[in-house]
Order: C-alpha cells, then sequence, then structure tokens
C-alpha cells in the first residue's frame, strides 16, 4: 500500500525579526553534531537549528519537514521522498538530495559508529538519489518507528560540503543547518547564541536573537528567571519544591504538559549483591514509590511500573508496580544471604535536586529493611559519558530518560539489549530476540502485544526501580508571547516573541 503526505504550506519571505530570547538549559551537551548525542538539552537547542525530513511538534504530530511529501513502497521497504526545494543551509550550501544522502551515509558509517545514534537507525539500509529533489530510503526490514525518528536527533540533516571543508571537529563545536535560528557562537559550559534566519523556510522567526544559558544549579536558573535575566527555564531544572516560588512571582508563571520522561534506579546486574534478582525485587519492595510521587512530587509526575509513561506505544495499564512490602523485602533479602548491614551505592546527577530528595528517601526506606544506602552525586555529563556507559557504577544509578518517539521500543532497546551505551552491565539472549523482533512489525496490535511483553519480563526480572513519569515543567516570563510548551523539550520558537 502507498501512503503519502502531502506538503504544508509555508511562508518563506523574509520578515523583520526584533527581540531576543534567553533560555536556561540545565546542561551543555559539549557537542551540536547529530550523530554525537543521545541528550534532550541537545535537542532543545538544535531543533532550532536543524531540520529532518519529518517535523514533530508540541502537538506530537508528524507533518513534512525537508520532505514536502512521501510514499512507501515495496511493502514498507523503501520510502520515497520529495524534497522541499529553495532550501538552503546557514552557510548558503544548497539543500538537495546529495545533502540527504550525505547525512545517512555519515550516521550509518564510521562517523556515526562513534556516537550513540546509529542504533536507532539500523533499519536503512541505503539512501539513492533518484533526482536532485527525490531519495529512495531502502530498509532491510520496515520500520513503523522510523518517520517518528527521522524527526530528530541523529537523522536532522547536514551540510556535506561544510563539513568535508571544515572538518568534524569544527562541525561539533561551529554548527550549521537548515533551521529558524543560525549559530553565531559557543562558549563550552557558558552559553550557545543563535541569529534569526530570515530566509527560513517555514517562516522568518518572529525573535532576532536567541540565546541558551547553561545554568546547571536550579536556584540559580530560577533566581535568573525572578530577574529577568533569564526568560525561560526549561525542563528538568525547576525542582518540585520552588514551583511556589515561581507560581508567588507575579511576573512568572509555571506551565507544565504531560511528558515522555521518566526516571528510575537502575541496577548493577553484573556485580555485587544485585546481581542477584531476589535483592533487586527486595529493594523495590522496600520502597513507597506511591507516598514519593505523592508526598513530595505534588501532582508533577505518576508512579510507573515499567520504564515508560503512559503515553508511550507499548505502555501496559495491567502491569501493576511491586507492592510496597518491607517484610517481604526483609524476607527476599534473608533467602538470597543479605545480611542487616549490607551496603548499596546510589549514583544520581548531581543538579536534579528532586533526585536528591529522592534518593535520600530511598535510602531511609532501604536502612529500615537493614540495607545502609549511600548517595553518590555526579555532575551530570560525568555520569551519563562515563560512569553509566563503561559499567563504573554503584549497586545502583539514576536513569532519566526523555523517550521522545513515545513509543517504547527507543527505550526499551537502548535499555536493555546487549551492547548498548545504556546496558554496560546486563546480557539477555530472551530480551535480545524479543527486543529485535517487534522492530520490523507493521502490525500495530502485534507489536504491541510485544513491547508490552519486554516490559513485564524485565519487570519481572527488577532490572531497575521504577520511581515515576514527570510532566515537562516550564518556568516562564509572562513577558514571553506565543509559547507553546513541549512534551519533550524540543521547541521551535519561530511564532515566540518577548515583550
Amino acid at each position: 500500500m502507498a501512503i503519502a503526505l502531502s506538503g504544508v504550506a509555508f511562508s518563506a519571505a523574509p520578515a523583520l525579526a526584533a527581540g531576543k530570547l534567553t533560555v536556561s538549559s540545565p546542561q551543555d551537551p559539549g557537542s551540536w553534531d547529530p550523530v554525537d548525542t543521545f541528550l534532550v538539552q541537545w535537542a532543545a537547542v538544535a531543533t532550532n537549528i536543524f531540520d529532518g525530513l519529518t517535523y514533530r511538534g508540541p502537538d506530537l504530530k508528524l507533518v513534512p519537514g525537508l520532505a514536502e511529501s512521501w510514499e512507501e513502497l515495496d511493502q514498507g521497504k523503501r520510502i520515497r521522498f520529495k524534497l522541499r526545494q529553495g532550501v538552503k543551509f546557514h552557510d548558503g550550501e544548497d539543500f538537495n538530495a546529495e545533502a540527504v544522502k550525505f547525512t545517512f551515509d555519515r550516521l550509518l558509517g564510521e562517523q556515526g559508529a562513534k556516537g550513540p545514534q546509529r542504533s536507532n537507525y539500523t533499519a536503512i539500509e541505503s539512501v539513492e538519489i533518484v533526482d536532485p529533489f527525490t531519495v529512495d530510503m531502502k530498509l532491510k526490514a520496515p520500520d513503523p518507528v522510523l518517520l517518528t525518528k527521522l524527526a530528530g536527533y541523529g537523522a536532522m540533516i547536514v551540510p556535506p560540503k561544510y563539513i568535508k571543508e571544515k572538518g568534524e571537529d569544527n562541525f561539533n563545536v561551529n554548527p550549521v543547518g537548515t533551521g529558524a535560528f543560525k549559530f553565531v557562537s559557543y562558549t563550552p559550559k557558558v552559553d550557545i547564541k543563535l541569529e534569526a534566519n530570515p530566509n527560513y523556510w517555514g517562516g522568518a522567526p518572529k525573535l532576532s536573537e536567541l540565546e541558551y544559558r547553561f545554568i546547571t544549579e536550579p536556584s540559580t536558573a530560577v533566581a535568573e528567571l525572578q530577574a529577568g535575566r533569564v526568560d525561560l527555564v526549561i525542563p528538568p531544572t525547576i525542582p518540585i519544591g520552588m514551583i511556589p516560588v515561581i507560581e508567588g512571582d507575579s511576573k512568572l508563571q509555571i506551565v507544565s504538559v504531560p511528558g515522555p520522561t521518566v526516571d528510575a534506579l537502575r541496577f548493577n546486574t553484573r556485580d555485587g549483591i544485585t546481581a542477584d534478582p531476589k535483592v533487586r525485587k527486595a529493594l523495590t519492595m522496600a520502597v513507597d514509590r506511591a507516598t514519593i510521587v505523592k508526598s513530595l512530587l505534588a501532582g508533577q509526575a505518576a508512579e510507573i511500573a515499567s520504564f515508560q509513561g503512559e503515553l508511550s506505544f507499548g505502555y501496559d495499564p495491567a502491569l501493576k508496580p511491586l507492592p510496597f512490602d518491607p517484610a517481604g523485602a526483609k524476607k527476599l533479602l534473608a533467602e538470597a544471604g543479605v545480611k542487616p548491614g549490607a551496603t548499596v551505592q546510589i549514583d544520581i546527577r548531581g543538579n536534579d535536586a528532586t533526585m536528591n530528595e529522592v534518593a535520600q528517601i530511598v535510602a531511609s526506606y532501604l536502612q529500615a529493611v537493614g540495607v545502609t544506602a549511600t548517595i553518590k552525586p555526579y555532575e551530570t555529563n560525568v555520569l551519563l559519558n562515563d560512569i553509566i556507559p563503561q559499567g563504573k557504577t554503584g549497586a545502583m544509578f539514576q536513569q532519566k530518560w526523555g523517550g521522545w518517539t513515545f513509543d517504547y521500543d527507543n527505550t526499551a532497546y537502548s535499555m536493555y539489549h546487549s551492547g548498548e551505551r545504556w546496558n554496560p552491565y546486563d546480557k539477555d539472549d530472551k530480551l535480545d530476540k524479543l527486543l529485535e523482533s517487534q522492530r520490523p512489525l507493521t502490525d500495530r496490535a502485534e507489536r504491541e502485544k510485544i513491547l508490552r511483553e519486554i516490559a513485564a519480563y524485565a519487570a519481572d526480572r527488577a532490572l531497575e526501580l521504577p520511581l515515576y513519569n514527570t510532566k515537562a515543567i516550564y518556568g516562564v516570563s509572562k513577558r514571553v508571547k506565543g509559547f507553546v510548551p513541549a512534551p519533550d523539550n524540543r521547541m521551535k520558537f519561530t511564532d515566540v516573541t518577548v515583550e
């Protein structure tokens, strides 16, 4: 069956832009190359610099991006994209079929192999040029999530000539795309500055400047918002406990929206007492997650039974969390030979104020069943780029996951498939086969059934202590107009103004 989507009409006439928006982001991604990243905070910026063949905005609807239309052929094993004409990269280079082929050859080749994005796009066998504005994407097998994946992260279209001439290292810190804003400057751990692209194919931005400041401390970000030096604080910066501070300021407001972000304390399944599934279940049963969500998170989160929220495809409402059962936890610990006074280390992001509080409460629950927990905070980039992927964590470690595709495959494959960046400890042939079996399925019901089976299997093995699915919480100056909160932090600021 052939499926085609007609293009959306956009005004490309340059307009006079005015005003500056300053955004507080809790993390500097360190590289702006789409193939290098897995970070939500990268996407929060890069959605304004780069475009994909498709686009998905805050309403979560998939629409044409740099492709005006597409058609699925050969039983879903080939997708033909008709490309938008007259589009230029920020350096003046033409966007065309060559750029699309270069982008995916690079992503699936040697350069992509160095980063974490390639495994999301392995269904793609090749991209072939039909004519200057038509490409065929040939697939090894159908991928029902691929069109969504083409709207973000590793699939952002990059400029071939610029990268070849300037080099990969230069591109990391001097990004060039086709997006609504052009790169101006980047000071690591300080800020990235952008300016409006007056010739943007989707219509010129109403702003003239866009700056992201990297402010790791939540209290500092909120203080800057109150002082008017920041106009917008993006998730996950704002601790639940600081919401009343912002709501009590007549110049500011809190805007929250249900999102895909989930938090868990995952287990080191290779070493120590948490190598035993009985111990992992005991530690989970020792913690009253429902009370944490109710008392600490003030209605801004929901308890989870698997590592996904209810908006995720693959979510199973019938799967319930392990009960809070301290007596049962003690019994399992005794059966596993764990004596009172055993110790575990919990690794967390040091600048995540909410998780700092949660970890303290978790530690007190564990103490009640005879396990002493120490909490070790890390600088976020160190935890994500070194400690977790290199398998150097304690018995438990924080995993916060954006799940931006709203499809459990995006999470489960990354977390549980052997050899993946986020799975330094575990190898489970049955889980690998389940994960691989659902990827090519076009039958939604059958794929959902397998995804639910994966969630239940991971829960039965207690691969993590599932905590909660949080709303995306934004702190916004009332001077900002036209802002639409995105569930996944991927905001395009073309229609925003600052008074």
